[in-house]
């Protein structure tokens, strides 16, 4: 599957092509804080298949943390692009609001790290639910 995407000024944009490895809701508080008050809406897609067409994004990690994710993101309008995280090692999570056709997305899979949802937050009926992130098999 191809898809592109970019930043809310347009001045960062993406392509990637390959499969969509899962997709899903994430509510921790990292989230949250990253995404303005709401949890995020992501796409996991193999590193391999993913590249900047236009623009560099800027980066952060908070170096704070024992392994921080490295969040990509518009040095000129702020949007949030992609980040990338030990945990998905040899992937990338895409934003999916930053698509240029968010719709294709179609529904989540899961919905993680409900245990750190706000009152104004929401799971859509039918999709699955973890506490914190699910475990790999």
């Amino acid at each position: 599957m191809e898809m592109e995407g970019g930043c809310y000024c347009g001045k960062v944009r993406y392509r990637t092509s390959g499969p969509v490895l899962g997709s899903g809701l994430c509510f921790c508080r990292e989230c949250q804080h990253v995404s303005g008050g709401g949890g995020t809406v992501a796409m996991i897609v193999p590193e391999s298949g993913f590249a900047y067409t236009s623009g560099q994004p800027a980066t952060f990690a908070r170096p704070d943390l024992d392994v921080p994710a490295a969040r990509e993101f518009c040095p000129t309008c702020g949007t949030q692009l992609a980040t990338r995280s030990p945990r998905a090692a040899g992937n990338v999570i895409i934003k999916a609001g930053t698509l240029d056709d968010p719709a294709v997305l179609g529904q989540v899979q899961a919905a993680s790290y409900v245990s750190e949802m706000q009152v104004y937050h929401a799971v859509p009926g039918g999709v699955p639910t973890f506490e914190k992130f699910p475990r790999r098999p």
